[in-house]
């Protein structure tokens, strides 16, 4: 989708220590429809902030650490701007999506249904999941009774949506917090294919590593339920 005027698009990193990742990854990120990039800083010792800065990116920090501690500074600073966006996208710096992808996984949120749009990265073979990753994907579809193809933080979400959510993760777990809740929610969820950074451009993204913190969230949330 190119954004529609009428809906602002802004665009979420999480940065720690990854400046050249991060300088890739806003130089690949396509500006066109989208109102602001918005990085946060989350405690990087390197100069991250400044490549965010240098790079036209609106820069927050999150010195406390954690993945979703810092996605939640980002969310509090988009709920006090006098226009709220419409839909948020989240891009893991160091993730194997090309960000240049960004369009097509805009495009299911044109339409009223789709509320959450994860992407799946194409050309990937079952080698790239952990054994973790599966397990976690695996636990959710016996738990949540949704199939789920990777676990990615290149993702696009209603705003609304976001808010209805009530995300709480302070660390790693955010990603999966927002998939088992977005099924428990009954929110429409659509999966992109989006093409892989060439060969050697990324290191993939420590995130993708599954934990068993993020385990125990989603058998917390089951039992919630």
């Amino acid at each position: 989708m190119a954004a529609d005027a009428e809906v602002l698009v802004d665009v979420v990193m999480v940065a720690r220590n990854c400046a050249l990742a991060l300088k890739r990854t806003l130089e690949r990120v396509p500006r066109r429809g989208i109102r602001s990039v918005v990085v946060v800083d989350n405690g990087s010792t390197d100069n991250s902030g400044q490549v965010a800065r240098d790079l036209g990116a609106i820069v927050l920090r999150s010195p406390k650490g954690g993945y979703g501690r810092a996605c939640r500074r980002a969310i509090r600073h988009l709920h006090a701007l006098p226009n709220r966006p419409g839909i948020v996208v989240f891009i893991d710096p160091l993730g194997p999506e090309d960000p240049t992808g960004l369009p097509q996984l805009l495009a299911p949120l044109a339409g009223p249904s789709a509320e959450l749009v994860l992407a799946t990265t194409v050309e990937r073979s079952d080698s790239d999941s952990g054994v973790r990753e599966k397990a976690m994907l695996g636990l959710i579809g016996v738990l949540y009774g949704h199939n789920f193809s990777e676990l990615s933080g290149f993702r696009a979400v209603k705003y609304p949506a976001l808010v209805a959510l009530g995300m709480s993760a302070k660390g790693e777990g955010w990603d999966v917090e927002m998939m088992v809740k977005a099924v428990r929610l009954g929110l429409h969820i659509v999966e992109v294919p989006i093409a892989r950074l060439g060969k050697g451009e990324t290191a993939g993204s420590s995130r993708r590593k599954g934990t068993g913190r993020k385990l125990m969230r989603i058998l917390r949330h089951a039992a919630a339920r």
